[in-house]
């Protein structure tokens, strides 16, 4: 299963990071691609949509499934 999020308040490699380290630690996670300059992440795995926005969200940023 695929999905994808659009990312906010990210504004440097630092912060595409974070995201892509707080994605990963989320249960069901098997890839994560955060690109920056969209604003988007790709995620890869079985996790809870809900449980991949909070850990976004607990990083600091914004987070919502692309619809």
């Amino acid at each position: 299963m695929t999905t994808e999020l659009t990312v906010t308040g990210m504004s440097c490699g630092h912060c595409e990071k974070a995201v892509t380290s707080a994605l990963k630690s989320v249960s069901g996670v098997q890839d994560v691609r955060v690109d920056l300059q969209r604003g988007a992440a790709t995620v890869q795995g079985d996790a809870d949509p809900q449980a991949l926005i909070a850990a976004v969200t607990e990083e600091g940023y914004g987070a919502q499934v692309r619809g």
